[in-house]
């Protein structure tokens, strides 16, 4: 069981880890072995950055509840505490996504601009889920009102090997614009509200605010981050191998959005959630 000292650096710095007991290893043992065979059927089309990063949206073949498909129950501990801090009784999961690092990442794929591949490698392409780009101008709308990211380690993998990252503290900065920015508005008010600038601006100061942190895990070790936490995923160098012999570093994120309505995702800055 995690203690309240987790919960506390939760609402502190937008993430907590929570450790890996035997039934988290055992379901991300599980989880490696389904994913492995669900990417092999993966197009290449859908490897980005030069084929050294797989999204693996919904790639992970789980129940409602997050059991695997011969009954493995998922993490209980982590998605205890990811409902408990939202104040909400459990809601079906969706197939997890696992993302799929391989060394070298990332290399200028496509898909990205010179820009956007600039901040990728400089600011690790640093983000908060759910703020999609729309329209041939790209400007940025809420369009997945995601309640909590919940990463759950497959394989090992250290620092140097393309970790998640995070920024202590960047969801108060966040929320705060967030909530200026959609303060009063309805729910349709919110999804027409154009949050580009707001969203750059409060990002930059995070930037400069906020303490970037690599965060490696353990396979069935879990990460939990508030929905505004700013994250993203750090380089690997290609001359760094991989621990898993697959020579990937893969993670099982669930991303459950159990808002029926977009004012829930707005933050209340009188409660500071």
């Amino acid at each position: 069981m995690t203690g309240p000292e987790t919960g506390a650096q939760l609402a502190h710095d937008g993430w907590c880890r929570v450790p890996a007991d035997a039934g988290a290893r055992s379901w991300a043992a599980g989880a490696l072995s389904l994913a492995r065979a669900a990417l092999s059927g993966v197009q290449a089309d859908q490897w980005r950055c030069g084929a050294t990063w797989c999204v693996g949206l919904d790639l992970l073949p789980n129940g409602p509840a997050g059991h695997l498909p011969d009954g493995t129950p998922p993490p209980e501990e982590a998605l205890r505490l990811a409902w408990a801090h939202l104040g909400r009784a459990p809601a079906a999961l969706h197939p997890a996504q696992v993302s799929v690092l391989r060394p070298g990442y990332p290399r200028h794929g496509p898909e990205d601009s010179a820009a956007a591949f600039r901040y990728r490698l400089e600011r690790d392409a640093a983000h908060v889920d759910g703020l999609l780009p729309c329209g041939p101008a790209r400007r940025r709308h809420l369009r997945e009102a995601h309640g909590f990211i919940l990463g759950i380690g497959l394989t090992a993998g250290g620092t140097g090997q393309g970790p998640l990252v995070v920024w202590n503290g960047s969801h108060r900065v966040l929320g705060a614009a967030f909530a200026e920015a959609l303060a009063g508005l309805d729910a349709n008010g919110i999804a027409a509200t154009d949050l580009t600038e707001t969203y750059q601006t409060a990002r930059r100061a995070v930037f400069t605010s906020c303490d970037r942190v690599p965060v490696a895990l353990a396979p069935g070790e879990a990460v939990l981050l508030h929905r505004h936490c700013l994250h993203g995923i750090a380089p690997w160098p290609a001359d760094i191998p991989a621990i898993d012999p697959s020579g990937f570093r893969m993670t099982a994120y669930f991303r459950p959005a159990p808002f029926e309505d977009l004012r829930e995702w707005v933050p209340d800055q009188s409660l500071g959630t």
